[in-house]
């Protein structure tokens, strides 16, 4: 075919593919290639239109309307008939452009944010081979990247052996977490149920942590009651004292502890428990020590803030979220055991129509029969490549770039003390906390009660925020303080620039409330 012909083809395909349906492309009709790799290339113009907006800065983070409004305006209807291809794509435009623009700049608003490019292309990559992750004899290439990758990570950590897992979210991580604590301790459980306990269990861990654990207490059936909170210290951190009052007082109170978590970095002040005088204490009561380390994680990644997680070689457990500060793309999420085998013991139901034991290869790389779900998702080709292009001294620059950056923000709200009051002054992480005060406030004595009208405003300014799209950060209350400001620092594309628009925007956007 000449080049004329060609590209006289392409200009029909342009102009004809918007009146097909989904029945003219592949798989249903086997003479549509063509016309399914113009289908495609579209999208991808529509992705990267989307990806271009998202990197400038000129753009706004969001289009926000209420549902009630967004109802009206994007038709979410599920038809009868088939839509054409011109409507799908107009679809995907319409979704794009009305979806929060997580990898812009200026959005500081959650822990996972930003955009990483080759991680995205392993997404894709992965969604194309459409495969589950539970038997080797599907997924060859992608588990044996998991057994690489998972142990490289146990390494890290300071195990020598041990088992992994990729699960769908940290909460389902420390869920595995606590399973397999209990399981240890009471094997017979996992056969006999809660009846065949001596008693009611009761679990440690951080006033500050996150709910997963309160959560995993509740769905494993200990009941949140029996998951105790150990109060923190001013910067978050839990305090190791309280945590042998409570464990004593549990025991006293006929009760059976099993469990502590510590969390390396808090989720809303960044904060780092410290592991080994919690170790001390667990090796004291023989229990399991599960760190949390789901957002902090990925400082281990540098050598210059491996202090911070002294003594984690001594956790029996490590949750850690590459789809966090190590952005990879949603979602990736990891929990590493000291023991092995244990997940397999654990978990396994020996389902012999898919983990036959008489298959041809080694059946200990299948997966499938040591985690509780069955299907699982490829969270590993995106994680993988994107380590083969950064190389841990990339991620380990990533990691002091991060913390370079809070502390820029740091050093500028510090500058201006009558328009921001730090809540903790020296983040242990990429966390900076803290309250706007608008011009009626800044003449009002710090105490109780400018805190509380700084805790009204703060949602009110998030709200202005939206509106204009201009910036996103995310608020809460912690314990006692009312709604306070939680910048993340966790997006590649932040610059000290992009830090010094999120100071005066505020200021802007917020000084006459």
């Amino acid at each position: 075919m000449s080049v004329q012909d060609e590209q006289g083809n392409s200009r029909r395909l342009a102009k004809d593919i918007g009146s097909l349906y989904y029945s003219d492309l592949l798989p249903l009709a086997g003479d549509s290639e063509p016309e399914t790799r113009e289908f495609l290339n579209r999208m991808t113009e529509i992705l990267m239109d989307f990806l271009h907006k998202t990197f400038d800065r000129s753009s706004k983070i969001l289009d926000f309307h209420h549902p009630e409004q967004l109802l009206e305006i994007i038709d979410l209807s599920l038809p009868n008939q088939p839509k054409n291809i011109d409507q799908l794509l107009a679809d995907c435009r319409d979704t794009l452009t009305y979806q929060v623009k997580t990898g812009h700049p200026r959005f500081f608003n959650q822990l996972s944010n930003g955009v990483d490019v080759i991680s995205m292309a392993g997404e894709w990559l992965t969604a194309t081979a459409n495969t589950n992750m539970f038997t080797y004899e599907i997924s060859p290439v992608f588990i044996l990247m998991e057994h690489m990758t998972l142990k490289k990570m146990r390494e890290i950590i300071g195990y020598k052996g041990g088992d992994s897992i990729l699960a769908p979210g940290g909460t389902i991580s420390n869920l595995y977490a606590v399973l397999a604590a209990r399981y240890r301790k009471y094997p017979r459980v996992k056969s006999e149920g809660l009846q065949s306990l001596p008693g009611p269990l009761v679990m440690f861990t951080s006033e500050h942590s996150h709910f997963s654990m309160m959560s995993a207490a509740a769905a494993s059936g200990l009941g949140t009651d029996n998951c105790i909170s150990v109060p923190c210290n001013e910067k978050g951190q839990m305090i190791p004292a309280e945590l042998e009052r409570l464990v004593l007082k549990s025991i006293s109170d006929g009760k059976i502890p099993f469990m502590v978590t510590a969390t390396a970095g808090t989720t809303v002040f960044g904060a780092f428990d410290p592991i080994n005088p919690l170790a001390d204490i667990c090796d004291k009561h023989h229990l399991w020590l599960h760190i949390d380390a789901a957002w902090g994680g990925g400082l281990l990644m540098s050598e210059k803030f491996r202090y911070k997680f002294e003594g984690i070689q001594r956790a029996d457990s490590v949750t850690w979220n590459p789809h966090k500060m190590m952005n990879v793309l949603l979602q990736c999420s990891t929990v590493h055991f000291k023991q092995n085998s244990l997940l397999y013991h654990c978990n396994r139901m020996c389902a012999d129509y898919l983990f036959q034991q008489d298959k041809h290869y080694d059946v200990t790389y299948d997966t499938g029969d040591k985690v509780i779900q069955c299907g699982r998702h490829n969270d590993i080709f995106k994680f993988w490549l994107l380590w083969r292009a950064k190389g841990t001294e990339g991620f380990a620059k990533q990691m002091e770039r991060f913390v370079q950056l809070t502390q820029y923000l740091v050093e500028g709200l510090l500058k201006r003390p009558e328009r921001f009051q730090l809540i903790v002054a020296e983040p242990e992480c990429t966390n900076v906390c803290f309250w706007y005060v608008p011009t009626r406030f800044r003449t009002m004595a710090p105490g109780p009660e400018r805190d509380r009208l700084l805790g009204q405003i703060t949602p009110i300014l998030k709200g202005r925020m939206m509106s204009t799209g201009t910036l996103m950060v995310g608020y809460q209350p912690q314990g006692k303080l009312p709604n306070f400001f939680r910048c993340i620092i966790s997006n590649q594309a932040v610059t000290e620039e992009d830090v010094d628009f999120l100071v005066d925007e505020m200021d802007r956007l917020g000084h006459d409330l």
